[in-house]
């Protein structure tokens, strides 16, 4: 029977990828502060380590690459051994690729952005099923609202985050006749290293944000992510999302991303950046012609 009682982090041993900074590191203060036992795995060991020497009470750092599958099954054996179970999972490690259309995308960058973003989700949470199981305990994969919503120029993260998200509601259905439970955590813009790279520090990317209506341009902080993490995992949600706006979009997303393909597809301004990225990365491609059907 599926387990619906709320999971007590006081002394919960957890996971979280991605931990050495953002996100994934603000999840870790948080389940730390209710109690949790948290091992912190990121690619960069070194920035491991010392994200869990910040922590409050019994934590670990372990280098580890979401994309080596051997490296990921070693670092759950290793908090399976050192914490003697594993309750909790956050698999929040991800990246976002260079601007630009896909026919002139680096296929290497595709493959970069799937290996890490969504391979890498399967490899974390794969090896660490039957320990979830044992304990009764929760899983969380970290989407995006990009999952919901067309990506012109930025189109593999999308993908990989749709993949995610699909990923985590299998995960969902196929852990909860067995005790344990999974959800998908969605965040907006959240205000992180990566975002002032990507969204701010490009200016066709800057272009592109400033075209989203207003309240889903709202920003939070890691921290806001971390906290909406951590209490979902105490009271095993299906999903969380924030900022609150973006709900409006997921509960219409039957019907609006349909509505929004079309019009983005129409957009002459929207035609105008697909051109001038195509003009960036490859300046003898011919001109992108708009094109109404």
């Amino acid at each position: 029977m599926p387990s619906r009682s709320a999971l007590r982090l006081d002394g919960a041993a957890c996971l979280v990828t991605g931990a050495g900074q953002g996100i994934g590191l603000a999840t870790a203060r948080h389940l730390a502060a209710r109690g949790g036992r948290v091992a912190i795995v990121d690619v960069d060991g070194e920035r491991a380590a010392a994200a869990a020497a910040s922590l409050p009470g019994e934590a670990v750092g372990i280098g580890a690459d979401g994309r080596d599958r051997d490296a990921m099954a070693g670092a759950v054996e290793r908090v399976v051994s050192e914490f003697g179970g594993l309750d909790v999972v956050v698999a929040n490690a991800g990246v976002t690729p260079s601007r630009a259309t896909l026919g002139l995308l680096d296929p290497d960058e595709f493959d970069r952005v799937i290996a890490i973003n969504l391979t890498g989700v399967f490899n974390t949470v794969h090896p660490a099923v039957p320990h979830v199981i044992a304990s009764g305990g929760h899983m969380v994969v970290v989407a995006s609202v990009a999952a919901m919503m067309p990506g012109p120029m930025g189109s593999p993260y999308m993908i990989s985050k749709a993949g995610v998200e699909q990923l985590g509601r299998s995960l969902r259905l196929e852990l909860g006749p067995r005790g344990a439970s999974a959800g998908v955590a969605y965040f907006g813009v959240v205000d992180t290293e990566m975002t002032h790279v990507t969204m701010d520090g490009d200016p066709i990317a800057a272009m592109l944000r400033d075209r989203m209506p207003p309240p889903l341009r709202r920003r939070i902080t890691p921290d806001d992510a971390g906290r909406v993490i951590a209490d979902g995992v105490e009271r095993r949600a299906p999903r969380t999302l924030a900022p609150k706006p973006w709900w409006a979009v997921a509960i219409l997303r039957g019907v609006l991303p349909w509505l929004l393909d079309d019009v983005v597809a129409r957009d002459d301004a929207m035609a105008d950046l697909v051109r001038r990225s195509d003009a960036e990365a490859a300046p003898a491609a011919p001109n992108v012609t708009s094109v109404r059907s």
